[in-house]
């Protein structure tokens, strides 16, 4: 069957521009890819999408389409090659840009579209570890630390290009800071190798920041930190990050809480706890005890015949924490203290004691007693 020509294909006349062929192609190419043509229209769809892929390739090639306008389909016929060409850019070319919009991309093309002009990229975030004391992270503190950052440097005034030379126009992307690389009908964008998304090469590094138009520096930053702050949480500093590329926004600096191991303190949440040693005298007969807390001494008053274990709450003596309304308890487990390094007049007595306490029986010792049972009940 004789082949239809390909300016009635397309719709166009035979002095259609090439503009004019591109757009009648992709409108036709939308509307016939086997994609969005399923059941029993496929077929039919398939063949016109052949036709019209046939047809602009031959169209977009100056060669082909003057080896067609003079000669017709045996000027382009490869049994019967004329002056036709092998080119197939202008093919490739609107076939990339026909899935760009099927699937939402937009090609890179330079100063245009989305795609257009150097890539902008965010800095990267960066960490600091700060130590705290117990105390400082309850009260909350002020403080000074000294972070890397970047000065737009003296020698070439921030251009990155030796004294005397010029930053010169990536010559891969025409400035656009990205590639098109193609395979078969796909296209696919990409950060340009050369200029690594600038858009820009410099022939001549400066010496002093190696091309870079930065130089890294320390700066003081003043940190407020929140009283009742816990280890493990951070605090962002906004923009105190890297600085970004190509105009982009510097990142963030993320201030990590550690808190030193205290003397006295452990901390669980917004509850402080604390060992208490007591001696055996005072735990046998009892008295009023100091005990410590962040804000100072508080008394406490031990009942006779407290044993080791023994745990004692100080309502709102913890911590309150960044977010809590109240704050925390003390906790202070008591550790009955057994005497060393006796003397021998020391030991006399404790022994004269121990007697006098096993002639009471059970009730000095009840925890003992039970203990006896237990044993007995277990080797039974």
């Amino acid at each position: 069957m004789a082949k239809r020509d390909f300016y009635e294909i397309l719709g166009v006349p035979k002095n259609a521009s090439d503009e004019d062929i591109k757009k009648s192609y992709r409108k036709l190419a939308m509307k016939h890819h086997p994609d969005r043509n399923q059941g029993d229209s496929g077929k039919v769809a398939e063949d016109k999408f052949k036709e019209a892929k046939e047809a602009y390739e031959m169209l977009s090639d100056p060669q082909k389409r003057a080896a067609y306008d003079q000669h017709g389909h045996a000027g382009v016929d490869p049994n019967m090659r004329g002056p036709g060409g092998e080119g197939y850019g202008g093919f490739a070319e609107a076939f990339g840009d026909i899935f760009g919009d099927m699937f939402g991309q937009q090609r890179g093309r330079p100063g245009g579209g989305a795609g257009g002009g150097r890539q902008v990229f965010r800095g990267s975030d960066l960490s600091y570890a700060m130590e705290v004391t117990l105390e400082e992270a309850a009260r909350g503190k002020d403080a000074q630390i000294r972070i890397p950052s970047w000065d737009a440097c003296e020698v070439c005034k921030g251009s990155g290009a030796k004294p005397g030379t010029q930053v010169k126009t990536c010559g891969t992307c025409s400035g656009s800071g990205s590639v098109q690389m193609r395979q078969g009908f796909f296209s696919v964008q990409q950060t340009c190798p050369t200029c690594r998304g600038t858009g820009k090469v410099i022939p001549e590094p400066c010496i002093a920041c190696h091309g870079q138009g930065k130089v890294k520096k320390q700066k003081t930053l003043e940190v407020k930190i929140p009283a009742g702050i816990d280890g493990g949480m951070r605090i962002r500093s906004t923009g105190n990050g890297e600085p970004g590329t190509n105009g982009g926004p510097a990142g963030d600096l993320y201030i990590e809480i550690r808190l030193k191991k205290h003397d006295i303190f452990e901390r669980d949440g917004d509850d402080l706890h604390c060992s208490v040693p007591i001696s055996m005298a005072t735990a046998a007969l009892g008295g009023e005890i100091d005990v410590p807390t962040l804000a100072g001494k508080a008394a406490i008053d031990i009942p006779e015949g407290t044993q080791t274990g023994k745990q004692f709450r100080l309502r709102g003596k913890g911590i309150k924490g960044v977010r809590a309304s109240y704050p925390g308890d003390l906790y202070c487990h008591i550790v009955v203290e057994t005497p060393v390094k006796l003397s021998e007049h020391q030991r006399r007595l404790l022994r004269e004691l121990d007697e006098s306490l096993k002639k009471g029986g059970h009730k000095h010792s009840p925890s003992g007693d039970s203990w006896t049972d237990r044993l007995k009940s277990f080797f039974s």
